[in-house]
C-alpha cells in the first residue's frame, strides 16, 4: 500500500506501534486519514443510506449536485456515518464512506434485558436516546432472539454496528432519513460515553468494542430470526 502518512496518528500505525482500532481510538489523537481505517479495519462493509438529487438555478442555468449519506461499520463494535456532495455520483459517495471512516466510533454491547441474563453482549447494556434536528430515537435493550425491533434506517446502522437485538422507536419527522440516521448514530455513540464501573460491566457483560462476530454472521442471524 503506498501511503504516506501526514499525522502522526497515521505514522504510529503505519510503524506497527498501534495495531488495532480500539488503541487507535483509545490515543484521542484526530482521525483525519481513511488510509488508517482500512488498514486496521480491512473487513469493513459500506452502504448508501440516503442519496439525493439538488437542483439549483443559477445565472449559468441549472446545476446539479448529488447530496449522499453513508455508513461503514465491521458488524462488530464500530461504525461511522459521513456525508457529501459532489456533481457526480460516484466520488460524491466515495467521499461520503471515506468521510463516515474519519467518524467512527467505538459502541458498547451487552445484555441489559431483564428478560434475558444469557452472559453475551448481543443487545445494548442500557437504554440510549439520540436526536438530530426533529428526530429523537430511544434504543432499549431486549432478549435475545427478538432480533431488530426498529426501522428500517436504524436497522441498517444497528447492523453493521453489530447489534443483534434491540428495542427501539422514534419520534419526530422520521422520513427525513439523514437525521434518522443521524439521530441513531447519536444513540449509538452514548453507548461510548457513558462510563460504568467493573461491576456493572460484569452484570451486565458490557463489551466495548469487538467481540470476535463478523458482519456475515450478524446477517445471518437476523435473517433465521425473520424466517
Amino acid at each position: 500500500m503506498d501511503w504516506i502518512p501526514k499525522t502522526r496518528l497515521g505514522q504510529m500505525v503505519l510503524n506497527g506501534e498501534i495495531t488495532t482500532m480500539s488503541d487507535a481510538l483509545a490515543t484521542r489523537l484526530p482521525l483525519r486519514e481513511a488510509e488508517i481505517v482500512d488498514i486496521l479495519l480491512p473487513d469493513l462493509k459500506d452502504e448508501v443510506i440516503d442519496l439525493n438529487m439538488v437542483q439549483r438555478m443559477t445565472d449559468s442555468g441549472r446545476r446539479v449536485r448529488f447530496a449522499v449519506t453513508c455508513i461503514v461499520g465491521n458488524g462488530d463494535g464500530f461504525i461511522g456515518i459521513g456525508r457529501a456532495k459532489g456533481k457526480e455520483v460516484g466520488p460524491s459517495i466515495k467521499k461520503a464512506i471515506d468521510n463516515a471512516k474519519l467518524n467512527i466510533i467505538e459502541i458498547k454491547r451487552g445484555c441489559g434485558s431483564w428478560e434475558c441474563g444469557c452472559g453475551e453482549p448481543h443487545s445494548f447494556p442500557y437504554e440510549v436516546i439520540g436526536r438530530t434536528g426533529s428526530v429523537t430515537v430511544y434504543l432499549k435493550p431486549a432478549p435475545q432472539g427478538i432480533g431488530l425491533a426498529v426501522g428500517d434506517v436504524a436497522k441498517s446502522l444497528l447492523t453493521i454496528a453489530g447489534v443483534k437485538d434491540a428495542w427501539g422507536f422514534a419520534r419526530g419527522n422520521t422520513k427525513t432519513k439523514v437525521n434518522y440516521a443521524m439521530a441513531t448514530f447519536e444513540a449509538l455513540k452514548e453507548t461510548a460515553r457513558m462510563r460504568v464501573t467493573d461491576e456493572q460491566a460484569e452484570k451486565l457483560h458490557i463489551v466495548s468494542g469487538p467481540v470476535g462476530l463478523s458482519i456475515e454472521e450478524t446477517d445471518a442471524t437476523n435473517y433465521e430470526q425473520e424466517e
